[in-house]
């Protein structure tokens, strides 16, 4: 049984306000389909973050953030202050512990990934792209989310994939990817049931 694949354009996300309302941010994916902010089992979004502001509190919630441009300075109750770039690992943190952030020197637009504790975990990874790359996906769901222009090919199609494109992928799926601009990578998020 083949994997499926669904293409997540950028261009089709609307930007709506955080759960507290203090900045904005787009949804790339979300299970079940259609669920509320509220009752997901997991979440992968894009935030932008012009001015600092505390988190939006998410009780039972795991999250991983990353950067994908610009410099965010990072807050976590019990923890040291972090400054993450997008050279930085992505960074995991209870969404149910006082936080905030901010940028620095500029905007910044950053990666969000949210799982609900107990029901599914994520793994995120920063994957670079020089010329062409093989890469095989074996979780339940993996969602690739490009940082720049890249070409993906898997089970018999092409897929160019623009900035913050993404794919949500269905199952094990062996890849290739490839790209001429300098620095390009994806980030691989990949979603299980929890064990």
């Amino acid at each position: 049984m083949g994997a499926g694949l669904e293409l997540l354009p950028a261009a089709a996300r609307a930007e709506v306000p955080w759960k507290n309302g203090g900045g904005l941010t787009s949804e790339i994916a979300v299970q079940p389909p259609g669920a509320s902010l509220a009752d997901f089992d997991w979440r992968i979004s894009c935030a932008r973050v012009d001015t600092p502001a505390p988190f939006s509190s998410f009780p039972g919630i795991d999250r991983i953030i990353a950067v994908l441009e610009g410099a965010l300075s990072l807050s976590v109750a019990g923890r040291p202050e972090v400054v993450l770039t997008p050279e930085s690992a992505p960074w995991p943190f209870p969404g149910d512990v006082a936080a905030s952030g901010g940028p620095v020197g500029g905007c910044v637009r950053d990666l969000n990934v949210m799982t609900r504790r107990g029901r599914c975990t994520a793994r995120v990874q920063r994957c670079l792209v020089q010329g062409r790359a093989p890469y095989r996906f074996c979780a339940a769901t993996t969602v690739v989310l490009a940082s720049a222009a890249l070409v993906m090919d898997a089970a018999g199609r092409t897929l160019p994939l623009g900035r913050l494109d993404a794919v949500r992928i269905e199952g094990p799926l062996q890849t290739e990817f490839s790209s001429t601009v300098p620095g390009a990578c994806f980030y691989r998020i990949e979603i299980d049931p929890a064990a």
